[in-house]
């Protein structure tokens, strides 16, 4: 094992990240992973990067079998052990420090679980991983309103040189870029076709074929301009503590406003947060409260989010000590600028043969995105959604070279490519589920990204 010193070098904090990725978002393959952090609260740390190391990182193709995808993390995981390196010294109380930072799509989790490849995925040499190895990140810690540089010892001199520069002069910048949609988002599914999926949902669970199954729907549009002005118009909107931008060339990649964590790793302890359970926000405070209450005493939602529990204890099972595995918290209700989610805490310790890699592999996708049991609901979702979910409920992840991992679930995510881009929205369907509201819980879920970015959007299925 390669064995690292990492420097950090104190900058000035700026409580707006955003202006100061602005900075270096010209660069390749620029990668912002947002708090949101504000003064009401959310996240704690922003980590901001670009201009990945050159690796011969492997490529997961889509039509890739399980034996692939296990060398695939194996691989991973000597490149991350022996290539890039860990640290030899304690400097865990930062997230990301270097190392390798992508997202990983939920179609990479179909060979996991031994399920076929959607009918409808893309070019099979396209990749389902999207994973870049770093040798610098600028951490700001919005708790302690702290600014530090990380690098490794691979970073050279003149692009360290090259960060602090445009870091400085990032508050002089003035943007004029601009977004707009070209062609409206259209669903791949009307609300007569939802309810015939729902159906064949509702039989197979009467059946006894499954319990509960997250059914999605996709938006696809065109836009012209700067994807970047889109990411800021929804974080306005829909401010998340799982956030991300990621470009992985200049005209391709990934805008996340997730809630939801999937999996973090640090000194040997595993977490997960689902999410089950959603209520629209109101903009009276009374109103508000009772849809928060409505939530919290719903037994179909409670139920919904305990199933999905028991799934990520069986999932982190394979990877984590027995009898470590622990429910810190069930049920809470949480709540974001649009929506209030039912979030449950599960954590655990690893055990010692096993490293992050396995832990990502022996979860992955995310089981609250899946429904239950997990491998069946997989088979069915990719029976009944028209198209392949691509990057939506897969996850944006890093392995830091401090030995720390995270994750999130990429939901409320949309992902963009020469001028198309596309969004998704779902949600887990049980035995008592009513269609009308699953279907309207999608437009409360996403209905505020797609009007934020066109206001004439509204669902005249409703």
């Amino acid at each position: 094992m390669k064995k690292l010193r990492i420097t950090l070098e104190p900058l000035n904090y700026s409580t707006d990240s955003l202006s100061l990725f602005e900075s270096i978002k010209d660069l390749p393959k620029a990668a912002l992973l947002d708090s949101c952090h504000s003064e009401a609260g959310l996240g704690r740390y922003d980590i901001l990067t670009a201009s990945p190391l050159k690796l011969d990182l492997p490529t997961v193709p889509s039509n890739a079998s399980e034996k692939e995808l296990i060398a695939y993390f194996d691989t991973l995981n000597q490149i991350a052990n022996e290539e890039i390196g860990i640290s030899d010294e304690n400097c865990n109380d930062q997230p990301f420090v270097g190392g390798l930072l992508g997202f990983l799509d939920y179609d990479l989790g179909l060979p996991i679980n031994k399920v076929s490849k959607h009918p409808k995925t893309s070019n099979p040499k396209t990749t389902s991983a999207h994973i870049a190895g770093y040798s610098w990140a600028v951490i700001q810690d919005h708790k302690k309103k702290t600014c530090v540089l990380a690098s490794l010892p691979s970073l050279e001199k003149r692009t360290r040189v090259d960060i602090l520069n445009r870091l400085k002069a990032h508050s002089t910048k003035s943007r004029k870029d601009s977004f707009r949609l070209l062609t409206p988002f259209k669903s791949n599914m009307n609300s007569s076709e939802y309810h015939d999926a729902f159906l064949k949902i509702k039989k197979y669970i009467l059946e006894g074929d499954c319990y509960q199954i997250n059914l999605a729907m996709q938006f696809k549009g065109s836009y012209e301009g700067d994807p970047w002005e889109a990411y800021k118009k929804l974080r306005a909107i829909s401010a998340s503590p799982y956030s991300a931008y990621i470009q992985e060339s200049p005209d391709t990649g990934l805008l996340c406003l997730s809630p939801e964590r999937f999996l973090s790793f640090n000194k040997g302890r595993v977490k997960t947060s689902p999410i089950k359970g959603t209520r629209p926000r109101k903009p009276d405070p009374s109103e508000d409260d009772i849809q928060r209450m409505e939530l919290l005493h719903s037994e179909k939602d409670r139920a919904e989010n305990l199933m999905i529990v028991d799934l990520l204890r069986n999932d982190l099972g394979k990877v984590c000590i027995p009898g470590s595995i622990n429910a810190e918290s069930l049920l809470e209700v949480k709540s974001y600028s649009t929506i209030h989610h039912l979030v449950s805490t599960i954590s655990g310790r690893l055990q010692e043969d096993k490293n992050i890699f396995d832990l990502i592999y022996g979860c992955f996708p995310g089981g609250s995105i899946t429904g239950a049991p997990k491998r069946r609901a997989m088979e069915i979702i990719n029976e009944l959604e028209p198209d392949s979910r691509s990057a939506y409920c897969g996850s944006v992840v890093y392995f830091s070279a401090n030995g720390r991992m995270d994750s999130n679930i990429a939901i409320r995510t949309l992902k963009y490519s020469k001028g198309k881009i596309a969004c998704w929205g779902g949600g887990g369907i049980v035995a008592d589920s009513i269609w009308k509201e699953e279907y309207q819980e999608i437009y409360h879920k996403i209905g505020p990204f797609l009007k934020g970015l066109n206001e004439s959007f509204s669902s005249s299925d409703l």
